[in-house]
């Protein structure tokens, strides 16, 4: 294999990372929402974070031989669809950001209650249920698409 094709491979596995990973989280994510017993939102919560490590890895990855490959095969960081991605990608993983530190603070939440009792919470079903945070992280998933169709069309 030449070194095109191994970064090539690395970037494309980075990305499978990431959407694997914003899968499990937003899926299990979701499933807390639909909990009452904190201990239940904890578990689901609780594994959430490997999906965040998949992302974290995913991410890291896909940007790095993303622009080690641009790089090797001469296109560097000036063509518009390749800036357009990375600023793409750092909006995605800011939004995701925020919407992940909603969830950790649910966790945290959730393993004080389960703790004291695991008497079902409104206040840790409003914050699993907060909107704001949910939509970050369903546009940070729109916003990886984007940069797919990108990687994909290569607009000139």
């Amino acid at each position: 294999m030449t070194l095109a094709q191994w970064l090539l491979l690395l970037h494309l596995l980075g990305a499978f990372a990431l959407f694997a990973g914003a899968a499990v989280a937003g899926t299990l994510q979701l499933g807390a929402i639909r909990r009452e017993r904190p201990s239940e939102v904890l578990l689901l919560l609780r594994l959430t974070r490997v999906g965040v490590v998949l992302v974290g890895i995913g991410s890291v990855a896909t940007l790095g031989f993303g622009i080690a490959l641009a790089e090797h095969l001469g296109f560097g960081l000036s063509p518009a669809w390749i800036q357009a991605a990375i600023g793409l990608w750092a909006a995605s993983m800011a939004l995701g950001g925020y919407g992940g530190r909603t969830a950790r603070h649910a966790r945290y939440l959730a393993e004080q209650l389960a703790a004291a009792g695991d008497a079902p919470s409104g206040e840790l079903r409003a914050l699993v249920g907060r909107r704001g945070p949910l939509w970050a992280s369903c546009l940070s998933s729109v916003l990886v698409l984007a940069i797919v169709v990108l990687m994909v069309w290569k607009p000139t």
